[in-house]
């Protein structure tokens, strides 16, 4: 059983192909539609087009993209399973979130740990990550349909929102199969780098400021000097921002000149 998300206003942008594309996300009977377009948006941002609803409460697909905007090439493709089984058909590692503690004795990893192990296996074939209802989480014999159960370390408040839980394992899954696909843009108003020649103008500027304020009346001139180099080499400006600081220490020093010839006018008079 499938829907079909009614398209936006606006064209979403398809994912593009990566290991993330062999995993799955299955959400076990989500109560709530605000939930599913969290999860939505979340795997939007991480790079996972794949979600499974079981048994799920109703939901409207093009409210859907209006909490999670731009995502209808997701929502067009969720999947509405009225079993466990038709949502792992095929899966050859699944991973069981839960935050409970279980009688049974069970194995339990990071979502860190996870990610790795889930990539490996998403080489070979369909991998999913499996979330329980908001309020009971994943019952027992559901998880017992995970080969590997993870913990989201927490404090001792261990409930965590549903899709809140879902991004965090997106995101380490994100980070371990290095698909960073969202590239920053350079500063609007990007400067080469200072030369040598601009910091010993900057170095004469700063010192003859310092002079101008008498800050070497009771300091040793040389360590402060070399402190400002050091402090200025650190902080590694490029050559716009080195030009605003000299500008800086200038108008420090002609301002000084300004009051010192007012005041000696005043003087003569």
């Amino acid at each position: 059983m499938t829907r079909t998300a009614k398209r936006g206003a606006g064209a979403a942008v398809s994912l593009p192909d990566t290991v993330l594309s062999a995993v799955r996300v299955v959400l076990y009977e989500p109560q709530d539609p605000v939930n599913i377009a969290a999860t939505i948006r979340a795997m939007k941002n991480m790079g996972c087009s794949d979600l499974y609803l079981v048994r799920s409460v109703e939901y409207d697909p093009w409210r859907l993209e209006g909490i999670a905007h731009d995502t209808g090439d997701i929502i067009e493709r969720i999947r509405n399973c009225d079993s466990i089984e038709g949502a792992l058909d095929g899966c050859v590692r699944v991973a069981g979130f839960t935050a409970r503690r279980r009688a049974a004795k069970r194995d339990v990893t990071t979502p860190r740990l996870a990610g790795v192990e889930l990539l490996d296996f998403a080489r070979e074939g369909p991998v999913a990550i499996l979330f329980g209802r908001e309020d009971k989480g994943l019952p027992n014999e559901i998880l017992d349909r995970a080969h590997i159960v993870v913990t989201i370390p927490t404090t001792d408040h261990a409930s965590l929102n549903l899709a809140q839980a879902v991004l965090i394992a997106l995101y380490e899954l994100h980070l371990s199969a290095a698909d960073a696909t969202r590239t920053l843009a350079p500063p609007r108003k990007d400067a080469p780098p200072a030369t040598a020649e601009e910091y010993e103008k900057l170095f004469a500027d700063t010192e003859s400021a310092l002079y101008a304020v008498d800050f070497f009346k009771t300091r040793f001139h040389e360590h402060i000097m070399r402190s400002v180099r050091t402090l200025f080499y650190r902080a590694a400006p490029d050559s716009r921002e080195l030009a605003l600081l000299r500008a800086i220490f200038i108008e420090v020093i002609r301002t000084i000149d300004r009051i010192t010839k007012r005041k000696a006018g005043g003087l003569q008079q």
